[in-house]
């Protein structure tokens, strides 16, 4: 079987030592502060882009990396000695990452990449390369290892609580006024993905029953089915995600390993900081 390299851009938002297990080559979003620019990831973390956006009160802007990222990625791949890429990309709804991904394999008519369009994003995203990973490494052709990953697509649940709709409102995602009664109400919205996109599914008041209602939510998807992988996410909030994550595991019957993904600037700017989230993947 050929050698298969995987690439992914940042939004997939995979730790550090799950990009170093597997051997992923990651292309990044891009951060622009005014004239400045970023690459997620290698230049920016979440830490870092938050404490400018206190101190600044104002958020960036992200855009998807250029077809030349993906290209010279792809180039890297090869001349390490792949033989083949297969690179997963967000959803294509949410960013034109796949669209660069697509562009930048044209510029390589006489190599073997594929690309495709995730339909997800964060950990969701995440554990399809992860399959696609252990896919090749068991010895499966690209078309196999994709095949398996958009079978994990399939069984994957993704449900987050926002902390705030303050990032939403510097955004100008909802209103500034709208964002205001909302916090002095203590609602705690409720996101999940819908046709590849990232939207509001409830409003819930309170921190204690958004959570709660975030594990509800899951429970319900899997319906009884037990849980293949588990990834809980926050955004710059360590300590509320391993809360949430007890909080899981006592509702959730699962002993796996369970992943601790700080969701990458390149998509946390828009959710704010102190998001927490669950993706699970039932079991078939």
């Amino acid at each position: 079987m050929p050698s298969i390299a995987i690439v992914t851009d940042t939004d997939a938002s995979l730790p550090e030592d799950i990009v170093a297990r597997y051997n992923i080559r990651q292309v990044p979003i891009m951060i622009h502060f005014g004239e400045e620019l970023f690459e997620d990831v290698f230049e920016m973390d979440s830490a870092r882009l938050f404490e400018r956006v206190h101190r600044e009160n104002a958020l960036p802007t992200t855009s998807a990396p250029s077809p030349g990222q993906f290209t010279k990625v792809y180039q890297d791949a090869f001349d390490a000695g792949a033989e083949a890429v297969l690179c997963f990309c967000i959803s294509s709804p949410m960013s034109a990452s796949y669209s660069a991904a697509v562009s930048g394999r044209d510029l390589m008519p006489e190599r073997d990449i594929t690309v495709v369009d995730s339909g997800m994003l964060a950990m969701g995203q995440g554990f399809m390369v992860m399959e696609a990973a252990e896919a090749v490494q068991a010895g499966a052709s690209a078309d196999e290892a994709v095949a398996r990953a958009m079978d994990v697509r399939d069984r994957t649940s993704l449900y987050a609580a926002l902390a705030t709709l303050k990032y939403l409102a510097m955004s100008g995602r909802v209103g500034g006024l709208a964002a205001g009664m909302a916090n002095l109400l203590n609602i705690k919205p409720i996101l999940t993905l819908q046709e590849g996109k990232l939207d509001l599914l409830e409003k819930v008041r309170t921190q204690k029953r958004s959570w709660g209602r975030t594990i509800d939510l899951v429970e319900q998807e899997l319906a009884g089915r037990a849980i293949e992988r588990l990834a809980i996410l926050h955004v710059n909030a360590p300590e509320d995600g391993r809360r949430f994550q007890a909080q899981v595991l006592e509702r959730l019957s699962y002993d796996g390993e369970v992943i601790l993904a700080g969701i990458n600037p390149g998509l946390c700017v828009h959710t704010g900081q102190g998001l927490v989230g669950v993706v699970a993947v039932a079991a078939k």
